[in-house]
């Protein structure tokens, strides 16, 4: 292997909750309250589903392919040329990703450092992922561990500190036009639970799979819980005004207001978010330096960083002339394009598994067939 790293479920189980919500946090609630309105807080419920669909679909082939991830099982399944091919749009895709979630974080930051040009944001941020994905695994695991306190805390913080701003009324009545507006703002942000997919590059170096799919299970509802409390704050306190916000949660944490003392508190908010992005991007960045050494059939993935590190960051600036041009594409041919990839194409593989799972007597644990004693 490439990669000789160990981690924990647990430890996976943290990395697809940063990965999922780093980019989420902020503007899922007014993402969601565009169509759900007042019943924004029940969308990561029904969005969920997506996410169980996805790990299952993970699960499954990784118990096929114990030791490899999709980029690498493509080519048992539908041939070589065929897998070389899905690898390689595989690796432009966590690219893509990978600008997409470089931009938003620089488009965030010049709202606080306005003075400060976003090349030079977007780079500042690679430059300290550069050294997670050096690291390997098992520094990425670690680092993930350290932070996410820090990713939780300054949420529970202020949650408890809006309380007495919240106006119940703010979600009634619930399902007053049916299960269709809440449905159709799971739809809207169905694509980070796309994010699970994730799974398939840390199932391989596990060392305890067998709490795989429990921990998995644990990490999608610890999602959906974070998701669910965010929303309701949102939605309790600033009321059908929600959607109208770009960041929800920056407007929310305004209200916060101690004996007009202790205010101010958008740099909490500011927290959570640069310590979800730093995770993700050093998780996609890892998974697509590791992923072409993969496809190049190379024994090491680390001359691979360096180029990578400048090319995200002409990606990042080259991907959107705005961000509202962004915003746009994520909310509309953007749920397209990552359902299609994360959920749709995975699918496809494991069912001619299984077909050839069924020709084939059955796999064994390298994925080839299993020889019958005559």
């Amino acid at each position: 292997m490439i990669e000789k790293g160990k981690i924990s479920s647990l430890q996976m189980a943290m990395l697809l909750y940063f990965i999922v919500l780093a980019t989420a946090i902020l503007t899922l609630p007014s993402v969601a309250g565009k169509d759900a309105k007042q019943d924004l807080w029940l969308s990561p419920i029904w969005a969920s589903l997506i996410g169980f669909l996805t790990l299952g679909i993970f699960l499954k082939l990784n118990k096929f392919y114990p030791n490899e991830n999709i980029i690498q099982y493509s080519e048992r399944i539908i041939g070589k040329l065929a897998g070389k091919t899905m690898g390689f749009i595989y690796l432009f895709f966590h690219l893509y990703l990978n600008g997409i979630v470089l931009r938003q974080y620089a488009e965030f930051i010049a709202n606080f450092l306005p003075k400060t040009p976003i090349p030079v944001v977007i780079a500042s941020m690679v430059l300290v992922c550069m050294f997670v994905v050096y690291g390997g695994v098992e520094v990425l695991a670690r680092a993930t561990q350290v932070f996410l306190p820090l990713f939780i805390l300054p949420l529970l913080l202020m949650v408890l500190l809006l309380l007495p701003d919240i106006e119940i009324d703010n979600i009634f009545p619930i399902m007053g036009n049916g299960i269709l507006p809440s449905l159709q703002g799971a739809t809207s942000i169905q694509s980070w639970f796309n994010d699970f997919f994730y799974i398939s590059f840390f199932l391989p170096f596990l060392k305890d799979r067998s709490k795989a799919r429990k921990l998995g299970v644990i990490s999608i509802v610890a999602v959906v819980l974070t998701m669910v409390i965010t929303n309701l704050i949102t939605i309790l306190v600033l009321g059908s005004t929600t959607q109208e916000y770009i960041y929800p949660v920056i407007s929310v944490s305004r209200y916060i207001s101690i004996a007009n003392f202790f205010e101010h508190v958008e740099s909490m908010v500011m927290a959570v978010w640069v310590t979800g992005i730093f995770v993700k991007v050093s998780a996609i960045y890892y998974v697509l330096t590791l992923g072409t050494a993969q496809c190049l059939n190379v024994r090491d993935y680390k001359p691979f960083v360096l180029p990578f590190g400048f090319l995200q960051v002409i990606v990042a600036l080259w991907i959107s002339s705005n961000f509202q041009q962004l915003v746009s594409f994520l909310s509309t041919s953007g749920i397209v394009f990552f359902f299609s990839l994360e959920i749709v194409i995975p699918l496809f593989l494991l069912l001619i598994a299984f077909i050839k799972k069924g020709r084939n007597g059955g796999l064994n644990s390298n994925g080839t067939k299993n020889q019958k004693n005559h």
